[in-house]
């Protein structure tokens, strides 16, 4: 017998977030329907996803051990690092382990998403089409939010008029876009950097864009995964900062010899670098440094600098934007550059209105967006049951919320709204999932 979907509750996604919200709502007995657009798992690492956004190349920046569900290990033959093919098997996997695929509705989005009334513990109607374009709504006990952070791309208007190929990282798929152009990368993330890496190998000559300084932490260190290394003592945050950054002009250097900006915060304050060729390219002249960007005229990019260039393709390496375009912002509560969360999960008004992955921070891997769907499911069951523990966390979740940062000052950017310290946000999930029992 079908549970109505009134009993329900409607999982949006089923990339790594919406697998673990999945996972941990089967394990704890409640009734659920999930929602994927695409027609099947990975979300973001499945790249023949239309939304995602990785490319050929895409590999994790975080080691599999640091990253993987603890309850579900990568096999030992995984690299270290893995491409974004061992993530897609790994994530079919898990969905076939747990049995998963059977409570998920694929080739189905989300067209809206809306409160029956402003009760906290209203129901939710939910409007879904699917491959045929056929539209089906239906009313659910609550909904749970993991379509992702990493799919609507955030391109920056450029002064004056660029001739040649304006892109952003979104539509880039492999080095061949790149063959015997004159490319510039904008931005020196993670993904600009990895790009910028790819990009020798095809193109006629490869500059990048930076606006601000970075701190660039190599994969290995003492031959180990960087972010295997320390961990087990506790420092302040101001000793930490010291000795890493320390540490880490032993490996890398000073970025600035290489024309970048000197950091005008301290490491950790926004997110690293990890790339161990990116300095290497640029110490052999395969790519430069540009300053930040004045303006486009034809083919000619004028910097801030005084400085110009002429390029044939200018890829924009700005980011993502948060993006639920089925719910109206207030209900998220939004403020500013992000909706404003308790524990980056729960919206203040209602019961069962939660978000999933919508956190970003330095090592947190999936097994914290796990904990956090552990806590989901632990406060619905306990909101079902009527528990003291759920009703506290009802009135926590409506009060100020606790400070997340772990004493470190992050940068006031777009990408930094929904930061966190990992230590520091693990901690209060796991005490908050614990105190529900």
């Amino acid at each position: 017998m079908t549970t109505p979907t009134e009993q329900q509750i409607a999982l949006i996604g089923a990339g790594p977030s919406g697998l673990a919200g999945a996972r941990c709502l089967q394990k704890h007995g409640i009734p659920f329907q999930g929602f994927e657009a695409h027609t099947d798992v990975g979300g973001l690492w499945n790249i023949h996803n239309p939304r995602s956004t990785v490319y050929q190349s895409a590999h994790l920046i975080s080691s599999k051990r640091m990253t993987e569900f603890n309850e579900f290990p990568m096999p030992e033959d995984v690299a270290d690092y893995p491409s974004h093919r061992e993530l897609l098997r790994y994530f079919s996997a898990f969905a076939d382990h747990f049995q998963l695929r059977d409570h998920v509705q694929f080739g189905t989005r989300v067209l809206h998403v809306e409160p029956m009334s402003n009760a906290p513990d209203t129901l939710w109607r939910v409007t879904t089409e699917d491959a045929n374009k056929l539209q089906t709504t239906a009313d659910y006990k609550g909904v749970v939010v993991a379509n992702g952070t990493l799919a609507e791309p955030n391109l920056p208007s450029f002064e004056g008029h660029f001739n040649g190929e304006l892109l952003h990282t979104s539509a880039y798929k492999s080095a061949d876009q790149f063959r015997d152009k004159r490319v510039l990368i904008v931005g020196a993330g993670n993904s600009g950097c990895d790009i910028a890496v790819d990009a020798v190998h095809q193109a006629r000559s490869v500059d990048i864009s930076v606006r601000r300084g970075y701190y660039f932490v190599p994969k290995y260190v003492f031959g180990k995964p960087a972010d295997s290394i320390g961990g087990k003592i506790t420092l302040p945050p101001w000793l930490k900062q010291k000795i890493d950054s320390t540490i880490l002009k032993w490996f890398t250097g000073d970025p600035v010899r290489f024309g970048f900006p000197k950091p005008a915060y301290k490491m950790y304050e926004s997110h690293p670098v990890v790339n161990s060729l990116i300095l290497y390219h640029i110490g052999h002249g395969d790519v430069g440094v540009r300053a930040d960007i004045a303006r486009f005229d034809g083919a000619t990019v004028h910097f801030k600098d005084g400085s110009a260039h002429d390029y044939d393709l200018v890829l924009a390496a700005t980011g993502y934007k948060l993006h639920y375009p089925f719910l109206d912002h207030a209900l998220l509560n939004w403020q500013g550059m992000a909706p404003s969360l308790y524990l980056n999960i729960f919206a203040p008004r209602f019961d069962r209105l939660a978000v999933l992955g919508m956190v970003e921070a330095s090592g947190l891997g999936w097994q914290g967006r796990y904990e956090q769907a552990e806590l989901v499911a632990r406060y619905f069951k306990g909101l079902d049951a009527g528990t003291p523990a759920a009703a506290a966390l009802k009135a926590a979740k409506a009060g100020p919320p606790p400070d997340l940062s772990g004493g470190y000052k992050y940068l006031q950017l777009e990408r930094m709204a929904y930061y966190v310290n990992k230590d520091a946000y693990r901690k209060a999930v796991r005490r908050a999932a614990a105190a529900q029992g």
